[in-house]
């Protein structure tokens, strides 16, 4: 039902396209014959919904990989840097969760650790909805921030550093065989935002992938079971992106090519003061409007970046 309901949306997109294409011709006949100002006001008009609509098909035909339409766990997790750090992280998490509210996805907190006094340590995301993946999977990587620190009492400027991580969540098994003696079990009791209900019992998990190094976490559910199983689903979901990341880094060495971007490296700036700007350094987009992409408004970074990419 999901693929259907994606098919009927793609459709309705080349129709919209066809029925723009012919209603713009039209007007441009009728205002080049009549010379009328209001047939060319109209034709105009068209011509901008008629790019609108092609550009939104482009950005969509970018995201054809094999989970760009799955829903989206994405992991934030602060640098180092105390204080300072922790708000940056909670910061990105409350630009992401906006952006995801405006995109009318759900979302699911899946793990939440507190900063030392403000902010985050990390926290896991479930944002569920068609294509949040493909949307999000360029935000992986690491984030800085440049600002005149609120936590400095000589306010001084202090650049702090978060990083990203975005993982498809995957809905069928995949062929991913994980080692029981290779998993390191902890369990704790929840905190934060969504885990007050199940304070007096350890009910959230964490699993260490012990040869990867791999950690994953849930806290979500009441039932220690459940998280365990909600984490080893997350687990499998990176253990198969990293597998993918291999071949994709061992297929670039055959061809003699090297990564521009590599996963972890810095990814984009956001500079508060001495003046504002963020920029993606992949892409080169930036924007001087700092306060609204910290406000969720991310769609024209997103878009950039996917549209740079030969996919």
């Amino acid at each position: 039902m999901r693929e259907r309901s994606q098919s009927v949306a793609t459709l309705e997109q080349f129709k919209k396209i066809e029925r723009l294409t012919a209603d713009t011709e039209a007007a441009l006949e009728l205002s080049k014959e009549s010379g009328d100002e209001e047939f060319i006001a109209e034709a105009v008009r068209l011509i901008s919904e008629l790019q609108e609509a092609i550009g939104e098909l482009e950005f969509k035909c970018k995201m054809n990989g094999e989970f760009d339409s799955q829903s989206g766990i994405i992991e934030i997790n602060a640098g180092s840097g105390g204080t300072e750090a922790q708000d940056w992280a909670d910061m990105l998490l409350r630009m992401y969760v906006r952006w995801a509210e405006k995109k009318r996805f759900k979302l699911e907190i899946l793990d939440y650790q507190p900063g030392d006094g403000a902010g985050i340590k990390n926290a896991t995301v479930l944002i569920e909805g068609a294509y949040a993946y493909g949307n999000l999977r360029n935000e992986s990587g690491v984030h800085r921030l440049v600002r005149i620190s609120p936590f400095d009492s000589n306010a001084r400027r202090h650049t702090s550093f978060a990083s990203v991580s975005v993982t498809p969540d995957i809905e069928e098994e995949i062929d991913v065989t994980v080692d029981e003696g290779d998993l390191r079990v902890d369990t704790y009791r929840s905190s934060g935002a969504g885990g007050q209900h199940v304070n007096k019992t350890d009910s959230a998990v964490r699993l260490t992938h012990l040869p990867t190094g791999i950690v994953v976490a849930c806290q979500s559910e009441r039932s220690q079971h459940k998280n365990k199983s909600r984490a080893m689903k997350i687990l499998k979901s990176k253990l198969f992106e990293l597998q993918q990341e291999q071949q994709r880094e061992m297929m670039d060495q055959l061809k003699g090519q090297r990564k521009k971007i590599d996963f972890g490296s810095q990814v984009r700036n956001y500079v508060l003061q001495p003046y504002q700007l963020v920029k993606d350094l992949r892409s080169n987009y930036e924007t001087s409007d700092v306060n609204s992409v910290l406000d969720g408004e991310i769609d024209p970074l997103i878009e950039s970046c996917l549209l740079m990419t030969d996919k």
